[in-house]
This record gives structure tokens, sequence and C-alpha cells, in this order.
């Protein structure tokens, strides 16, 4: 999954190919590009190391989880920040061994569309080999940490796998593949939970399925980038399925996302200050999110990557009340 609206568009060929070995759309300053060691730059594109959205995406929802185990426990530790820190940690390191599995089974799909035929694998930069050696490496890494959590957690971890072994698949059998990423990009919501909780409940489930819309809200936005390809190389998506009517689908999802938020914050947050600030927290993501529809143009690549990314920003702000109201 990831222009600068501030400089002009690349042209076709500039986004095929680069001495440099640099993909495509990757920020022009990223530090991979910029300061990394010459020789394991193809291996951190292969992460997607120069391109973070990813990883914040797959953080923040594990920051939720977390901030709102606190806030509903009222019981805060300092194992909560080891948590917090090895959720980041983990979600870099398992971020890129997803890439490096998707990139493995998509690089032939990858060779086919402007936009992804500079990535390490179809450019010839990474051989197979070698990028399912560090596929393993990130993979293992990521293992040490999720044992340092409780076993309830550790086996959410583990469970996990399936769904990320599974993603890269979806979309050459279904039109849904959004539902694929959501349901393992989001299951750090579960898993943040338990750690703290040490068990599930209603709300870590509820905020689960709050993610679910949000990706597919903004993975929906990111696909409309390689509607043309995909359509002639028989990729589906829901860019693809929805066309024209993708305004009122991005709506829904909206709504159903910042709905379930607030269900979930119900659920766990007990009334008073610490409540007030949780449901701040979804409100002002539910606004981004509304922003975000306000700006779209889904035959303006450059800007469906520019509102893409700018769900960072979105999921950061329901992160903050969440956390807020943990420490109320």
């Amino acid at each position: 999954m990831h222009r600068d609206t501030s400089r002009a568009p690349r042209t076709e060929e500039s986004l095929v190919t680069d001495p440099a070995g640099r993909v495509a759309d990757a920020p022009p300053a990223n530090w991979v590009d910029r300061h990394a060691p010459r020789g394991i730059r193809p291996f951190l594109r292969l992460s997607r190391a120069d391109r973070p959205i990813g990883t914040w995406l797959l953080l923040i929802p594990c920051w939720w989880g977390l901030a709102l185990a606190v806030a509903a426990t009222g019981d805060p530790r300092p194992f909560d920040l080891w948590i917090g820190f090895g959720c980041a940690v983990g979600a870099f390191l398992m971020r890129g061994a997803g890439c490096t599995w998707n990139d493995l089974t998509d690089r032939d799909f990858d060779a086919a569309v402007a936009r992804t035929r500079s990535r390490p694998l179809p450019s010839g930069q990474v051989t197979p080999r070698a990028a399912a050696a560090w596929m393993i490496a990130q993979a293992l890494l990521a293992f040490l940490i999720l044992v340092t959590f409780p076993p309830y957690a550790i086996a959410l971890g583990i469970a996990s796998l399936a769904l990320v072994c599974v993603y890269p698949f979806a979309k050459r059998f279904t039109w849904w593949p959004q539902v694929f990423l959501g349901l393992a990009f989001n299951w750090g919501a579960l898993l943040a939970w338990a750690a703290h909780a040490e068990g599930l409940g209603p709300a870590p489930v509820l905020l689960y399925a709050a993610g679910i819309a949000w990706t597919l809200f903004y993975d929906t936005i990111y696909a409309h980038q390689d509607k043309e390809d995909d359509a002639l190389i028989g990729v589906k998506s829901t860019a693809r399925l929805f066309g024209t009517a993708t305004r009122r689908w991005l709506f829904g999802f909206m709504l159903a996302a910042s709905g379930l938020a607030a269900a979930a914050v119900l659920a766990a947050v007990p009334p008073g200050l610490p409540l007030v600030a949780a449901l701040g927290g979804v409100a002002g993501f539910a606004g981004h999110l509304a922003w975000q529809l306000t700006r779209l143009d889904i035959d303006d690549p450059s800007l469906c990557l520019v509102l893409f990314r700018a769900n960072r920003d979105a999921g950061l702000i329901l992160a903050a009340g969440l956390v807020l109201a943990a420490l109320l």
C-alpha cells in the first residue's frame, strides 16, 4: 500500500525506472533513499520503509486497543509502555514481512503496472530467494517481541498470520480484497487490548470492526490510483466495483467506522471526563474522514495518494482522544 501535491507529477517513464532504484510512489525525501546504506536499500524498499504510511496504519489500531483497554480498566501499568513500544516495533517488522510476502506473490502483477514495476522484485533489485529470507528474518524478530506479551495476546498474534498469508490472494477471487486487508491491518486492536486486559470483550471487537470499516474507506481511495491497470490485468478491488458510486460507499464506511468506534467507547469507558475525551477523539476522527470526502476526486491519482496518506492523521486523532481518556 502508498506524491506530493506541491510538485508536478512525474512522467510515466520516471514512474517505471529510476537509475538510483527508487520506487515510483515513495516520498521524494524519504530516509531510505537519502541515508540508508546502499547495500540494504533494496530490502528496506521491499519492506516499504521508504513509504511509512503502511506502518502507521498497522500501528494505530494497536494504540487504539491499548488506550481503550487502559481507559476501560482504569489501571495503567508500567508494562503498558512496553506494549505501546513493542507494538510500534512489531508493526514496522510485520508490515515489512507482510509487504515482502505481498510482493513475492504479486511480482508478476506488479511488473504489469506502471506505479509498481519499479518495486525491488519486478525491477530485479532483489531476487525471490533473498526476499523470502528477508521476510522470515523480519517475522522472527517480530515474534521475539510478541513472546514478551501475555499468553492470550501471543495466541492472537500467531492467529493473525493466517490473515497475512491470505490477503495477497484476495484480489484474485473477490471484489472486496479491502475487507481482507482490514481484517489483517486492524488485528492489533484486539492484540493490544488483550496484552493489557489478558482477554477480550465487546468493546475491542467493536473497535476492530470500526478499523475494518476505516480500512475500506482509505484503501478504496488508494485503489483508485491503479484502477485502469487493474482492469487490464484482471485484478479486483472495491475501487473498480464501486466506480462512480465510490463517494456514496465511502460515506457509508465513514459512518460505520465512526459509529462503531463510538459504540466501542460507550461499551468500555466510564462516564465523566474520560468518556468526553474518548468521544471527542471519535468526533475528530469522523470529521477528518468527512474532510477527505469533500476533497476526493477519484480520477486524480495524485490526490488519491495524498488523501490516503492523510489517514495517519485521522487515526492519530482518535488515538489521542483514547489516550487522554486513559490518562484522566
